[in-house]
């Protein structure tokens, strides 16, 4: 069984920063993909970084390109998604994925339960 739980979500005001963490537990993550994405109310959820486990592929989406960073932290199983200069735009549920091959290459296998950012202008 795969768990994914994300944390460090809130209330920031436009131009403040935030850094969203991912803990997983239940498997070697040596070899998973693994990634953040969002959904705003009324949106479609939408892909917003990824990762390899050790670092070496990484992606971003236009969204968070130059304002988010994704990294991990191995002896953590830790997955980190640090926000600057956010946004209002930026409001929406934050959610980690895991996935064995790509988790932009069709539905993750893993979804964490999500963590709320609201960024106020």
């Amino acid at each position: 069984q795969v768990q994914l739980v994300e944390s460090g979500g809130g209330l920031v005001q436009a131009g403040g920063s935030l850094r969203l963490s991912c803990s997983a537990s239940g498997r070697t993550f040596s070899r998973y993909d693994m990634g953040w994405f969002r959904q705003a109310p009324g949106k479609e959820r939408e892909f917003v970084a990824a990762i390899s486990w050790h670092g070496g592929r990484i992606f971003y989406a236009d969204v968070g390109k130059g304002r988010f960073t994704i990294s991990t932290d191995n002896a953590k199983n830790t997955v980190y998604l640090q926000m600057d200069s956010l946004k209002p735009e930026d409001t929406a549920v934050y959610y980690c994925a895991a996935d064995e091959t790509s988790v932009i290459g069709g539905p993750p296998d893993y979804w964490g339960q999500g963590t709320q950012v609201t960024v106020s202008s």
